[in-house]
């Protein structure tokens, strides 16, 4: 019998929840009529990509088509025109990427057909300053939000009103044409008018909750940001806009989902599994700590599980930029948790973001145990300082323990797993 390994147990839970997210497989399963007219695909996101060659496959009428996808994040397609544009922080290959999509819905009549495939980082990847802003001026914004600590859903109602093509405004600009948005969520609660900002659905986000969350969050953005999100101009379209009353919104995967096919690859390997929440937001080295104390309970008292057992979450929590190191929301909510678990035996966990991609660098997340504290310190880290100067990519990344699977093609927010044995 083969000595059972945490690390490659945790890593086929992670590719479980990815696999129930696979666009081909979603896509079949959401696939709308086929029109009198013109079939155009338009799309944004890290899984936007995977998404048009998974169309391509499963469609068999003409197409035509551009999706916008993160650097290193593309497929091949051979009707759907591909750009690869920066993330976290927008670039001018995304400003013209915007314009592009913008240009291809333009003109198009009711007997066409808009299929928008929409997946989370399309934001980043979408900036179209609205009025006299600037593409100096988006990249500032975002930096500010990245750097607030501001939940993902207050950060794009922001962003939806400083822009020519989110909160709905490419969908508006595709009217007569029918749309129909295919949006892979990794948003808590799944609204699909935020993920990606929303650019073909609309929500009733106002600029007046845009400008309390500036303020909640204490963003400092440019004079020329706040005239313009202070004036008319930066209203976006509401839900009930006679322009989307045709369009229809499918949910093709999400958080929740992929936490069920996760619990029952774990079930299928002999271990119990239980889901705490697929949309935990929050600090994420709080949500860490939350997280340790409820392993320790299971592992020192039985409660509130029995072990063995597997603790699954989902969501996407926040960091409040401290200092400037490096790391992630997935590698310090786990520098959090390993502090919390040090010197415990039998506890083993991963947290790592669905589209491979943590923060800036190229891991997806990390894996840590109860001895992930010592062995730091034996490296020479300092957990606790590490994690005071949000540098926990530099403290896995000492002991060996970054998780990289590379992009996977999808983004349905995090995947935290705690194995208590």
């Amino acid at each position: 019998m083969t000595e059972f390994d945490p690390k490659t147990f945790l890593t086929s839970i992670f590719n479980a929840a990815v696999a129930a997210a696979d666009p081909e497989r979603t896509i079949r399963d959401h696939l709308p009529a086929k029109p009198k007219g013109r079939t155009i695909v338009v799309g944004a996101g890290k899984g936007s990509a995977q998404m048009a060659a998974a169309f391509e496959k499963v469609w068999d009428g003409p197409i035509e088509g551009l999706v916008v996808t993160r650097y290193g994040y593309g497929a091949k397609c051979e009707r759907i025109e591909i750009i690869e544009a920066a993330h976290p922080v927008p670039d001018a290959a995304g400003l013209e990427a915007s314009r592009r999509l913008l240009e291809k819905v333009r003109g198009l009549t009711a007997d066409d057909l808009v299929v928008a495939l929409i997946s989370g980082g399309g934001s980043a990847l979408l900036p179209a300053p609205a009025g006299g802003l600037t593409l100096a001026d988006e990249i500032a914004v975002n930096e500010a939000l990245l750097a607030s600590g501001a939940p993902i859903a207050a950060m794009n109602t922001i962003r939806k009103h400083l822009s020519t093509i989110k909160g709905g405004r490419l969908a508006a600009a595709a009217h007569p044409a029918k749309v129909v948005s295919l949006v892979v969520s990794d948003i808590p609660g799944d609204n699909p008018a935020l993920v990606a900002s929303g650019p073909t659905v609309p929500d009733t986000g106002s600029r007046e909750d845009a400008l309390a969350s500036i303020a909640a969050y204490g963003m400092k953005l440019p004079a020329s940001v706040m005239a313009h999100i202070n004036s008319p101009a930066a209203d976006a379209p509401r839900p009930d806009d006679p322009r989307f009353v045709s369009n229809e919104v499918h949910l093709t995967a999400s958080a929740g989902v992929s936490l069920e096919a996760a619990g029952a690859e774990a079930r299928r390997q002999g271990i119990e599994a239980v889901i705490l929440s697929d949309s935990i937001e929050g600090e994420a080295r709080e949500v860490g700590g939350v997280h340790a104390a409820i392993a320790r309970a299971v592992a020192t008292r039985n409660r509130p599980f029995q072990k063995p057992v597997l603790i699954l979450s989902g969501g996407e929590t926040t960091v409040t930029l401290r200092a400037k190191g490096k790391g992630g929301r997935n590698s310090e909510f786990l520098l959090a948790f390993a502090i919390g678990i040090s010197g415990m035996e039998g506890v083993h966990a991963l947290a790592a973001d669905t589209d491979g991609i943590d923060g800036s660098e190229d891991n997806a997340g990390a894996f840590a145990d109860g001895s992930t504290v010592s062995r730091m310190r034996t490296a020479g880290v300092d957990a606790k300082a590490m994690l005071a100067g949000n540098n926990a990519w530099t403290a896995f990344n000492a002991v060996g323990d970054l998780f990289v699977p590379g992009p996977t093609g999808t983004n349905i927010n995090d995947l935290r797993a705690i194995l208590i044995r």
